[in-house]
């Protein structure tokens, strides 16, 4: 080989080098993919078709809930027997810390609840003002049934003032098959 060919040869080498030490560079720069960190899985286990049934083993309605957003969130689409309808966006708020939720349904209902997970609970609560202007407040907690992931109860608490804790609604959420 001659001395430019070495040279030319030589050139090439070091740019390929230079060019791979900056591929790597730029990929040890990349921020980690969004959503990723344990916390934001915490609410997984309520992923899923379900049908929801009452204490007494009557059908309330069916809730599928999928991951959106790449996997950001998790949006809730719940169709009660009698036709009413309410959806949900749950997001870990890396930012503070919490979780919160977004409900919207067809009676016009905005509940906003924000929580954490602990001891194998999902518990979120807010505050709503009622059509005569008082306010409550609610709570609902989630939780594997004897922890077989294909139970979640659902247990829907409301408090009027000082009052004590009632139940608004108590549901187990059964896998549903597909």
């Amino acid at each position: 080989m001659t001395l430019p060919a070495r040279s030319v040869a030589l050139a090439f080498g070091m740019l390929g080098l230079l060019l791979l030490c900056q591929a790597a560079e730029l990929g040890a720069q990349q921020p980690p993919p969004p959503c990723q960190a344990p916390e934001h899985r915490q609410f997984d286990f309520w992923v899923g078709t379900w049908t929801v049934t009452t204490p007494n083993g009557q059908v309330a309605g069916t809730n599928t809930i999928e991951q959106a957003m790449n996997g950001c969130v998790l949006h809730e689409s719940y169709t009660a027997t009698s036709g009413y309808h309410g959806e949900s966006f749950n997001i870990y708020d890396a930012s503070r810390g919490v979780w919160h939720q977004s409900w919207v349904d067809s009676s016009g209902l905005l509940l906003s609840l924000e929580g954490a997970f602990e001891n194998g609970k999902m518990v979120l609560q807010g505050e709503t003002v009622g059509r005569d202007g008082a306010s409550s407040q609610q709570r609902i907690t989630w939780s594997l049934v004897d922890g077989d992931p294909d139970r979640v109860r659902q247990l829907w608490e409301s408090k009027q003032g000082d009052g004590e804790w009632t139940v608004a609604f108590d549901g187990l959420y059964t896998r549903s098959e597909g």
